[in-house]
């Protein structure tokens, strides 16, 4: 099995620099400096460099403005897409995963190549929308799941900057397994699943979701809305001590009767500084050829 390992080609956003367990990154006009655990290295970058960041988000969360005073919102662009990303209170998320963006195009193009106008899209944990308008973007229509009522106001509003307000988007605030549960009592169908599942959660009502304990019957569950003549899944795992290769022989084997291919890889972000990939997630794709 081939380990594939995609780096973002976005415009918008630059790795400058990583190491000592840092990220120094540019989104927009923005320069910001991360923690970054996989960082393991030391810097490329002279420390008078990391000190010019716009925003150092530190040990606990918060995030320290530097000398420019930036704003904390700000907008980015992919494509036909618009992103809000902003510095919130006690996170270093600023709203997307640049590392995904290689999902975005190969899903879309997929989407496109079907020549179908009726691509139905199911989107877990689907965090701010990158991926659910992505999908809108080209004709889809998405259902886009995740329990955060923020995260899903945020994507909402994400969908009105990229003008996509009459696309076929249905923004629920749920718990995704037990939202694939019930479609599938109510037998609805899809043709394309995208999920990023965390490593660990707890449920609405204390359910504790461990990967290695959940990902095999999840992603079971998941085959069972897929229609007859499905067009792909994609698995994305973070904070996970794991190999792609294992998500891969989970796709196989949950995939078994549809046939089709499995790849898997990892997610990454080329140094601008550097030759040095820093690796950010692995993933695992199941394409159906025969649709």
């Amino acid at each position: 099995m081939n380990i594939e390992i995609l780096t973002s080609q976005w415009s918008e956003h630059e790795l400058l620099d990583s190491g000592n367990r840092r990220k120094l990154e540019r989104f927009g006009n923005h320069v910001l400096v991360r923690s970054e655990p996989k960082a393991w290295w030391k810097p490329s970058l002279p420390e008078s460099e990391w000190q010019k960041a716009d925003a150092v988000n530190d040990d606990s969360g918060r995030w320290i403005i530097g000398n420019r005073n930036p704003s904390r919102e700000w907008l980015m662009k992919y494509g036909k897409i618009t992103f809000q990303s902003r510095l919130t209170d006690m996170s270093k998320h600023v709203g997307i995963f640049p590392e995904q963006s290689p999902h975005w195009d190969w899903m879309t193009k997929k989407i496109a190549d079907s020549g179908r106008k009726d691509i139905k899209v199911l989107n877990l944990f689907g965090y701010t929308g990158a991926a659910t308008l992505a999908a809108a973007s080209c004709g889809a229509g998405v259902t886009h799941v995740d329990a955060s009522k923020p995260s899903v106001s945020w994507a909402r509003r994400n969908q009105e900057l990229s003008k996509l307000e009459t696309a076929p988007v249905r923004w629920i605030i749920d718990d995704a397994v037990k939202f694939v549960k019930r479609e599938i009592r109510r037998n609805s169908k899809y043709d394309a699943i995208v999920m990023d599942p965390p490593s660990f959660g707890r449920g609405p009502d204390g359910e504790i979701w461990k990967a290695e304990d959940s990902i095999s019957e999840f992603l079971d569950l998941c085959r069972q809305t897929l229609t007859d003549k499905p067009l792909f899944i994609i698995l994305t795992m973070y904070n996970l001590e794991a190999s792609s290769i294992m998500l891969g022989n989970i796709m196989k084997d949950t995939m078994k009767p549809h046939g089709g291919t499995v790849s898997v890889g990892e997610l990454a972000l080329k140094e601008k500084s550097s030759e040095r990939v820093l690796p950010m997630s692995i993933f695992s794709r199941w394409i159906n050829f025969s649709s």
